[in-house]
């Protein structure tokens, strides 16, 4: 892992780019001490499941999650602050 300093991280950002394309990380540091890290990007591994992804796998929804909530602000009107 390669350590620059500021100023040489400023100067050379597209040599250390194409190192961090290649695969290298590079430590950028201030006065010797490591303050960044700079690194490839890797996107999230979390992406939203197909529809019929659960197919077969249990699961359950409570017998009144399409109930109206009309009821459940109701403290939030002006006619209830005291």
């Amino acid at each position: 892992m390669q350590t620059v300093n500021i100023h040489e991280a400023k100067t050379h950002l597209s040599r250390l780019l194409e190192a961090v394309e290649n695969g290298e990380d590079i430590i950028i540091a201030r006065a010797g001490q490591p303050i960044a890290l700079l690194s490839a990007y890797q996107p999230p591994r979390n992406k939203i499941a197909p529809p019929g992804s659960m197919k077969g796998q249990d699961w359950w929804m409570a017998d009144d999650f399409d109930k109206p909530l009309d009821d459940l602000f109701d403290c939030l009107k002006p006619e209830c602050e005291e």
